[in-house]
């Protein structure tokens, strides 16, 4: 009897699965009619917020006022239709800003060829792009945990403080021609001292700095970067600023800009690819915790996979409209969320909106000036600096604070990109010195308390003759075997000199080849002295390790225990040894 195949799957089902799965599809599917309203007051809210940032972000990356708005249309519209968050917002960033001018500026012509700096910047969102995808789809995400907390605080601080001092001229009037820190503090007083200033300037950028802090801080609702800009405007065009030598934005170019493959030298490649490592780097960790801090208030799951194909798409549709590289917005996403948003259709409102501004009324920040746009980067680089943390920090791992102190001067004297090696590099770092210097101890018996405990927390802890236990807290492997061996060999060198030294295992995750050959050798060396090196609490996986490795030629097979409680009533019952105060 001939058995019936499976029914083949029709090919035009599986495709409308497929296109079921796509995230802005299942958002259209499962959207619910309350929702509209919201969503449309929180679209409108949000691009109160989306124009100056984005055009003020465009600057701080040493692009055209207009690529922001360029650049935040097309990641909301791609990671509306591809990002699984519900109400996440991407747009321009503050972090990503100094880390795209280090990239693309040094490539610029000398004249500063404002073409060229969108072209290579969107090279630069289309490596950036090609990055997240690739890391989702290899489901890289873990690549986050590369920062550590006290470095990122470390970075954030420098790269706050380096987006503050690289503002304070445009905030006054005039310009520095400088590539380091150092050297925009050195032009920027000499500025100062030399009258560059420019008093109208001043008042603005000082006066815009003044009033969105004091509005986000008693009245947190108002949009306080808004007002600021509809005030400044005012100033201008009733003050006349521009004839008191305050330089505003201008008229923005009207209609929107064509579907544009950029067209970039082979010889900028090499450099644009180290920042689009960094930016996706930086991006990849802004993506996972703001999706993580609003998923838990939402009551999403976290797909950190989808999240990075959301930002990719995102970068890509705006590396293909002269824009530059985009990041989540924690800021944005809370103002969205406080408005009511409930959906990716509030980004596709503030989208819109942009667009009809531009096709409509592209002089309406004809008169913003410049230094308004330097107040609005400066109160974002203030929200970067995490002083608090840096001094909780201090007061709860002096270790700690000094790799947050490394990484802000990574960024301070070397720079935004350099900085995010050195942040990377500290960080994986001290992972590696975590497990070099372990912490190791030796352990006793303490009255009225179960198990056996660590004598430096308990200096009475009893101690049985000729028998030592000793913990290291660490995979043994080839950087912290000799470590141990000293440490071994140390303890066997005590008087009276231990019969058995008991290893408490259970830390041990691990043993490589190289630690395996430095046992066997000090198993060898202790034998020879009258001294045996007993194991308690090996896992399974680390004892068949041993096995394959033929340590038991060496270390007797009868020297494993289960427990150390079984080690060391073996040891009691084989010399009669009672249990006496104080520790070795």
């Amino acid at each position: 009897m001939v058995g019936r195949s499976a029914p083949a799957r029709h090919p035009n089902r599986t495709l409308a699965s497929r296109v079921r799965a796509v995230p802005g599809v299942r958002a259209v599917s499962t959207y619910r009619r309350e929702w509209l309203v919201k969503d449309l007051v929180a679209g409108v809210v949000l691009t109160t917020l989306l124009v100056p940032q984005g055009m003020a972000y465009a600057e701080l990356a040493g692009l055209p006022a207009i690529t922001g708005l360029y650049t935040t249309v097309l990641c909301l519209l791609g990671y509306a239709v591809c990002g699984p968050s519900r109400i996440l917002v991407l747009g321009p960033d503050s972090a990503l800003g100094p880390m795209i001018a280090a990239t693309i500026l040094p490539l610029v012509a000398a004249g500063g060829d404002p073409e060229r700096a969108v072209a290579l910047a969107s090279v630069l969102a289309l490596m950036v792009a090609a990055l997240m995808i690739l890391a989702s789809v290899a489901k890289l995400g873990f690549i986050a945990d590369l920062i550590s907390r006290p470095t990122m605080i470390g970075y954030m601080n420098g790269l706050a403080l380096t987006i503050l001092i690289g503002q304070l001229p445009k905030l006054l009037g005039f310009s520095v021609d400088a590539d380091s820190l150092i050297g925009e503090c050195a032009g920027f007083v000499r500025g100062l001292a030399g009258g560059a200033a420019v008093p109208a300037a001043a008042a603005v950028g000082v006066g815009g700095i003044v009033v969105v802090l004091v509005l986000q801080r008693f009245l947190p609702k108002v949009p306080a970067v808004l007002v600021m800009v509809v005030l400044a405007i005012g100033a201008a065009v009733v003050l006349d600023l521009g004839g008191r030598g305050v330089a505003l934005v201008g008229e923005l170019p009207e209609g929107f800009p064509p579907f544009t493959v950029p067209d970039v030298r082979p010889s900028d490649l090499p450099l644009l690819v180290g920042g689009a490592l960094g930016i996706a780097l930086v991006s990849l960790t802004d993506t996972i915790s703001n999706a993580s801090a609003f998923a838990a208030r939402t009551g999403q799951e976290v797909r950190g996979n989808q999240e990075m194909a959301g930002v990719g798409v995102a970068n890509l549709a705006a590396g293909l409209f002269q824009g530059f590289p985009v990041s989540t917005s924690g800021s944005r996403t809370a103002v969205a969320e406080r408005a009511g948003a409930r959906t990716q259709l509030t980004g596709v409102v503030g989208a819109v909106l942009i667009v009809l501004m531009l096709v409509l009324v592209p002089g309406l920040f004809r008169d913003l000036p410049q230094p308004a746009l330097a107040a609005v980067v400066i109160t974002a680089s203030l929200s970067l600096a995490d002083v608090a943390g840096s001094v909780r920090l201090w007061r709860q791992s002096r270790t700690e604070f000094l790799l947050c102190c490394a990484a802000f001067v990574g960024v301070a004297l070397l720079g935004v990109l350099p900085g995010i090696a050195v942040a990377v590099a500290l960080s994986v770092l001290n992972v590696f010195r975590r497990a070099w210097w372990p912490y190791r101890t030796v352990l006793g018996r303490v009255p009225d308390l179960e198990g056996y405990h660590d004598v430096r927390s308990h200096p009475q802890a009893r101690q049985l003759p000729g028998l030592v236990i000793y913990r290291f807290d660490a995979p043994l492997f080839f950087a912290n075997a000799r470590t141990f061996r000293d440490e071994i060999r140390r303890l066997a060198g005590t008087d009276p000199r231990p019969a058995w030294i008991v290893i408490a295992a259970e830390p041990m995750t691990d043993v490589d080849t190289t630690a395996a050959d430095v046992l066997e050798d000090l198993d060898e060396a202790l034998n020879a002295e009258g001294v045996h090196l007993v194991f308690a609490e090996l896992k399974d996986p680390v004892r068949r390790k041993i096995e394959r490795y033929e340590l038991t030629r060496t270390i007797d097979p009868r020297h494993f225990f289960p427990t150390v409680g079984a080690a060391v009533a073996e040891f009691r019952r084989r010399t009669g040894a009672e249990w006496t105060d104080g520790g070795p």
